[in-house]
């Protein structure tokens, strides 16, 4: 089945940037819509922040991160990118890719079939 690997995740202070990874194997990522999570310290629920078709469409769970969170395909790499720029403290969380067989964006969380182990993302004020 396919497989996710997250990474890019580390330490950086507040209006700094970081570019995730979500690295795809077994298949290619390039049928799979794409969305990105992230689970808050204290909380128990993963968050979506934003998603990608296989059509490459963009759709953003949160208006938080707009303006500030990019996302993109590499085919050829099969990997997915999560541009975050001018990150702030409550950005602060462990930040996961997930993948869905479709061609437009999934926004329901509970349809997202594959997940990788997450990246740790702290952003220090």
């Amino acid at each position: 089945q396919l497989q996710l690997a997250e990474s890019g995740g580390g330490l950086v202070q507040a209006g700094e940037s970081l570019r995730l990874s979500c690295v795809g194997s077994i298949f290619s990522l390039h049928y799979y819509a794409i969305g990105w999570f992230r689970q808050v310290p204290g909380k128990e629920e993963r968050e979506g922040i934003l998603c990608i078709g296989s059509d490459d469409e963009i759709t953003y769970f949160q208006d938080t991160v707009l303006g500030r969170f990019t996302i993109s395909r590499d085919n050829a790499k099969n990997t997915v990118y999560l541009q975050m720029d001018s990150l702030k403290p409550e950005d602060t969380a462990v930040y996961y890719c997930a993948a869905t067989f479709s061609i437009v964006p999934v926004t329901e969380t509970d349809m997202y079939d594959f997940w990788g182990q997450g990246t740790q993302v702290t952003v220090s004020s």
